[in-house]
């Protein structure tokens, strides 16, 4: 890989922390610690300074690096303005250190802030699928490139797509956070109504209870038997009206 090293004259502007934090346009200074540009009126000389900058964007960020360790790389090549790395997720880093991993923050993608465009794409051109290298002893010495540059693309255009990434989030959290919260009102109405219907059931159980035993200790009815004539039926009635006519008949004489 060809060797393109600048002498590189310190920036004045700000650059990103070490936390990769974002810096907005409105924190630009110039040399004499002026504030070029604000957020209702940004200033000419700003929009001229931004318009020359060009912006490369890393879609990975090797192991172990941080801002600090990129902007020491990259400066070699050119003067960098703004660096911004986004953090891993923090489960991600919370399972790792659990394992005995690298128990630093570490860093998904990136974009890097050139003071000149040609420079930027001439970098990312060069860079790009080379070994990083340097020392040996280097955390990411054998580490490739994954950088490329972006046209047309500025460093306001990288802060609203961030703001409104970080509006859409706090969207999605709101979203979730009132569904949990209807759930959960709805587990605790089901609680209080599954507590009612079981108190209910309770007291329906204790009256049957008491009622049942009031009703074994009353004493038992008496119950009284009285004799029963026979019912009186057709054959009955026959003989007996056979049996009156032959008392008829001898009292008569008609037989004789």
């Amino acid at each position: 890989m060809a060797a393109v090293v600048k002498a590189h004259k310190e920036s004045s502007y700000p650059l990103v922390d070490e936390d990769g934090m974002l810096d907005s346009p409105e924190s630009v200074h110039s040399d004499d610690d002026t504030i070029l540009t604000t957020k209702k009126k940004p200033h000419r000389k700003y929009q001229n300074v931004t318009k020359k900058c060009g912006v490369c964007y890393l879609s990975r960020v090797p192991p172990h690096m941080d801002p600090t360790k990129l902007r020491q790389i990259l400066s070699q090549y050119g003067d960098i303005q703004r660096i911004y790395l986004v953090p891993e997720d923090p489960t991600a880093q919370m399972h790792r250190k659990r394992a005995g991993g690298f128990r630093g923050k570490q860093f998904n993608e990136g974009w890097v802030e050139f003071t000149e465009k040609r420079a930027a794409k001439k970098i990312a051109n060069m860079l790009n699928g080379e070994q990083i290298g340097g020392k040996k002893r280097s955390s990411f010495y054998y580490d490739i490139w994954n950088i490329r540059y972006l046209s047309k693309f500025t460093w306001d255009d990288l802060t609203n797509e961030t703001a409104e990434k970080n509006h859409i989030r706090e969207q999605k959290r709101a979203l979730e956070a009132s569904g949990a919260k209807r759930e959960r009102d709805f587990y605790l109405s089901k609680v209080e109504q599954s507590r009612a219907l079981s108190s209910i059931e309770e007291r329906i159980n204790k009256k049957r209870k008491t009622g049942e035993t009031e009703l074994s200790k009353k004493e038992p009815k008496v119950i009284r038997h009285f004799r029963q004539n026979q019912p009186i039926t057709a054959d009955t009635a026959q003989k007996k009206q056979k049996l009156s006519k032959d008392i008829l008949a001898g009292l008569l004489g008609v037989g004789s």
